[in-house]
């Protein structure tokens, strides 16, 4: 080395402190910068939960406000709550009386093939022809007027149900084969077609809620509230929502006044965080 010379660097003391120094600045940073990002993580969290759970309340909601009259019922076993209704599609108003001729007009004192519907079906393709969907007159949900039951206030399986434009008084032609005697004739003269029963299974245990349709109608709930039964008789199962923690449907059927009410109540939870929703949803059980 020369003389005179200068020599520049840090010393070993001067590193240290500088460190030191860094970590913390870095620390502080990390207090302000891990607040924000931990609360947008949590509010992200909640989000989805949320989102998931309304998803599958609203769709809850759709279906039970298109139930048929009388036709939604609940139950509830070992962890699972069941809520099981009759899905319909489309309703008008059958021809009960003149002016028309007989074969317009809806016979209830005999098995009747074909009559007319008064305003038409608005939410169906037609001509319309179907051998899964039925026909329903003043279901009241009791023995004897239980569509559950397939007899007397709907059509059973097996008949093929034709609707067509009936050019010539602008009404809607309705044709069953072979023909059905309906029991009960309804106040507000409600014909319904029904395309088969839905079910909702909240299963808590398993933490899911699942919807299954397209399966064959029963007349006890307790030989479809589960799973097992549900898809041995030919359901398809739809995943609804999961990470539930907790499940009810509450139905109150109302009266010939006043309309039924389904309440639903969902609690889901993620890394030690539980959301809770309730929807209320109405159901018009006037046959």
């Amino acid at each position: 080395m020369r003389a005179g010379t200068a020599q520049f660097g840090f010393t070993l003391i001067e590193l240290v402190i500088t460190l030191v120094i860094a970590t913390i600045v870095v620390s502080f940073a990390s207090l302000f910068i891990s607040g924000p990002v931990r609360g947008f993580a949590d509010q992200s969290r909640r989000a989805r939960l949320v989102d998931a759970a309304d998803s599958a309340l609203d769709r809850i909601g759709r279906d039970v406000r298109r139930a048929l009259p009388n036709s939604v019922r609940t139950t509830a076993s070992g962890g699972v709550a069941a809520l099981e209704l009759l899905s319909t599609v489309d309703g008008a108003r059958y021809r009960a009386q003149p002016p028309g001729t007989d074969d317009q007009v809806l016979d209830f004192a005999a098995s009747d093939t074909s009559w007319n519907v008064l305003g038409p079906f608005t939410q169906i393709v037609k001509p319309f022809s179907s051998t899964g969907h039925h026909l329903a007159i003043y279901n009241a949900g009791v023995p004897g007027a239980d569509a559950y039951a397939l007899s007397d206030v709907i059509t059973p399986p097996g008949r093929t149900i034709t609707i067509a434009a009936d050019g010539a008084t602008g009404e809607d032609r309705v044709t069953v084969t072979p023909g059905f005697r309906f029991a009960y004739a309804s106040p507000t003269q409600r014909v319904f077609l029904v395309d088969g029963p839905v079910t909702y299974l909240c299963d808590t245990v398993l933490g899911t809620l699942t919807r299954y349709s397209g399966y064959a109608i029963d007349a006890s709930q307790a030989n479809r509230d589960s799973h097992a039964e549900l898809i041995a008789n030919g359901a398809t199962a739809s995943l609804m929502a999961d990470q539930l923690a907790s499940c009810s449907f509450v139905y109150t059927p109302g009266t010939a006044e006043r309309a039924g009410l389904v309440t639903l109540e969902i609690a889901v939870s993620a890394q030690g965080e539980t959301v809770s929703l309730l929807s209320q949803a109405h159901v018009d059980n006037v046959p």
